[in-house]
């Protein structure tokens, strides 16, 4: 009985990895969720948001209020710009990825943190910014205490498979269908 209370006790203090996917709504909340959750128990909390541009949004604007519990950092140009239906990567794009990456490393590797969201890394692997097998690779040597947050659509199967926790959002209907423009404070 003592030997399944301490593997239980092992796997509740083993970090987790959790995927938010799928072409619906919400990745982002859903990990901004996990955030304010960590932070109400005292929890260290670092969001990099990758691809998503230096826009004021609603997130950045009310997570500044959580200091010292969360830090947000907003490390892309913006979004991919679309030509004919193909996105169009640029050197700077390519460019503001590596060191976006490499920041992202370095942060996750100080074992400061007890959960880091990595906010559109998995459309960074898409456009193929981001090589899933470097991904792969520092997500399998983080601080075994860290739990990791991964946002973005079409997540691949070699992400997948090393999850623990993999959600799929689904539209089922979206305002934007009606014409309706993204809100402030629903959507940024």
């Amino acid at each position: 009985m003592n030997y399944q209370k301490d593997n239980c006790s092992k796997r509740i203090k083993k970090g987790l990895i959790l995927i938010n996917t799928g072409t619906g709504k919400g990745k982002t909340t859903a990990a901004l969720g996990c955030a304010l959750r960590a932070a109400g128990h005292k929890q260290k909390v670092l969001i990099l948001q990758f691809i998503k541009g230096t826009m004021k949004t609603g997130e950045v604007e009310s997570l500044q209020q959580l200091k010292p519990y969360i830090e947000i950092k907003q490390l892309g140009d913006g979004f991919i710009r679309y030509s004919d239906g193909k996105p169009q990567i640029t050197e700077k794009d390519i460019k503001n990825a590596e060191e976006s990456f490499e920041f992202a490393q370095k942060m996750i590797k100080t074992g400061v943190y007890d959960l880091v969201i990595l906010d559109e890394i998995i459309n960074s692997v898409n456009f193929g910014l981001i090589k899933v097998e470097t991904l792969i690779s520092l997500l399998l040597q983080k601080p075994d205490n860290l739990n990791i947050i991964l946002t973005g659509a079409f997540a691949p199967e070699e992400l997948i498979k090393i999850a623990d926790t993999v959600t799929e959002m689904k539209p089922l209907k979206h305002a934007f269908e009606q014409g309706i423009k993204a809100r402030k404070g629903l959507e940024y």
